[in-house]
């Protein structure tokens, strides 16, 4: 049974998403506030994480579990704002949802993530790199030299995981995967072509 941190404030929500999540076959371990999260987060296959807590951000605890753990995290968010999005994904989360939320939807982003974990090979026992991460990078080096739209990304994205990703929030994917690639320096590059979109070079 998949154990799944809900690291969320409001007891109505919580209480709720614990109930969905155990209607469908997850084990759901609630925390009000990010110290409780420290005590139980241990062992979880997914996290769902507030963004705004009463001892701090679920973004700088997202970093922290960054720092030992590539365990998929899913941010839970009032506000559908680009920028903080963007910020949220940048610090290692994997997803977002915003409240309220469909119950389906979440669910299926939920399964989504979990697949992409459980299936993906890492690259390189280098690089960390979150779930869609691998998701990416196992897209572009199947297709090595070929160029890729914007549009096929997303839509491999939607088709082989149920997931929604939208064109802001793939840039910062991209850009994040590529940072990561860089810094590696062994394991290929995403070379922009201008206009089109972008192709993945070996080294």
């Amino acid at each position: 049974m998949k154990k799944i941190l809900v690291l969320e404030d409001d007891e109505n929500i919580r209480l709720g998403l614990c109930h969905i999540l155990r209607a469908k076959g997850f084990e759901a371990v609630p925390a009000e506030n990010i110290s409780e999260a420290r005590e139980i987060f241990g062992g979880c296959s997914l996290c769902l994480l507030d963004v705004m807590l009463p001892d701090g951000s679920g973004v700088d605890f997202c970093r922290e579990i960054r720092k030992s753990s590539d365990v998929p995290v899913i941010f839970l968010t009032c506000v559908d704002d680009s920028g903080r999005i963007a910020g949220a994904l940048d610090s290692g989360g994997d997803d977002y949802v915003v409240k309220p939320f469909d119950t389906v939807v979440l669910i299926s982003r939920i399964n989504a993530a979990l697949r992409r974990c459980g299936s993906a090979e890492e690259p390189s026992a280098e690089l960390e790199l979150t779930a869609i991460e691998r998701e990416l990078l196992d897209y572009f080096r199947i297709n090595k030299n070929r160029i890729l739209t914007r549009e096929q990304i997303l839509a491999r994205l939607w088709d082989s995981r149920g997931e929604y990703v939208n064109d802001n929030t793939l840039s910062v994917r991209i850009n994040r995967l590529r940072a990561k690639l860089e810094k590696n320096g062994r394991c290929g590059r995403i070379v922009t072509v201008k206009g089109v979109g972008y192709k993945w070079e070996e080294q």
